[in-house]
């Protein structure tokens, strides 16, 4: 198994009968994974513990402790499995310690009153972006595995605060095999929008809590690129609260994000 590319990471883990599986230092940000990956982990594991496939509605995640790259064990648990949603807990082991807790509802569709929306959002190009690599001495280890681009907003370390960002962003890797995992990675790559206030790194940050809800099933989305508008809400006493929306490529809204984040500047 290559424990570089996601694919594989979460191959080794979904089929491990011990759920366990192993990444490299190149999916860390500082000592840690990345939390995209480290959340994929146990959405992975809840899926094994589903009767039958359902589509994921919502995921909640606690950061507890450094993911340290190399072996990570996951432990599932069914909290309770009705008609039309099953809910699920999953802890990401890491050097023996749980480093990360979650929750999240899978849930079947049903008939249902569908209000009427605003239709399709209006995207920007990606031609007139900032590329990663453009940016690429400012960047954490694992946007390697990542194509995307800033297009407004606050640029991490830039010294010129803005207190939103809009970037696009898609997989260079083929993880069309873990639709939920995908987007889950996709819907954690903006950092701190308040790092855009200093000038230099290294800042840390890190966030608390995550909790992400899904307005479209991820296994329907077919396209490769999403479109990330996200937000300041406020930020005091070395903590800041952001929420995000993510578009497919389409200007379908397919996901709704917040998490409170703690850094040190």
């Amino acid at each position: 198994m290559q424990d570089t590319n996601l694919g594989d990471i979460l191959a080794g883990l979904e089929n491990s009968d011990s759920n366990s599986t192993r990444f490299s230092k190149n999916w860390s940000q500082g000592r840690s994974a990345f939390g995209g990956l480290s959340a994929a982990f146990a959405v992975t594991t809840m899926r094994k513990k589903l009767a039958q496939p359902q589509t994921i509605r919502s995921l909640m995640v606690s950061f507890i402790a450094p993911v340290i790259p190399g072996e990570v064990n996951v432990e599932a648990t069914v909290l309770r499995q009705g008609r039309n949603v099953t809910q699920c807990s999953a802890n990401v082991i890491s050097e023996g310690q749980i480093a990360l807790q979650a929750m999240a509802a899978f849930g079947n569709s049903r008939e249902a009153f569908k209000p009427a929306t605003a239709g399709h959002k209006i995207l920007p190009s990606r031609d007139n972006g900032i590329t990663f690599s453009d940016n690429a001495k400012r960047l954490p280890h694992f946007l390697q595995y990542f194509d995307g681009c800033w297009i407004d907003g606050g640029i991490p370390f830039s010294g010129s605060y803005k207190p939103y960002l809009n970037m696009w962003v898609r997989h260079k890797q083929d993880v069309s095999r873990f639709p939920i995992e995908k987007l889950v990675a996709i819907a954690d790559i903006p950092p701190p929008v308040l790092l855009s206030h200093f000038e230099k790194p290294p800042v840390p940050a890190s966030s608390l809590t995550w909790s992400l809800e899904f307005v479209e099933p991820p296994e329907k989305i077919t396209g490769e690129w999403f479109y990330l508008e996200f937000v300041v809400e406020a930020a005091a006493d070395g903590y800041t609260q952001q929420s995000g929306k993510i578009y497919d490529e389409l200007g379908r809204l397919v996901a709704l994000t917040r998490q409170c984040m703690v850094y040190f500047g």
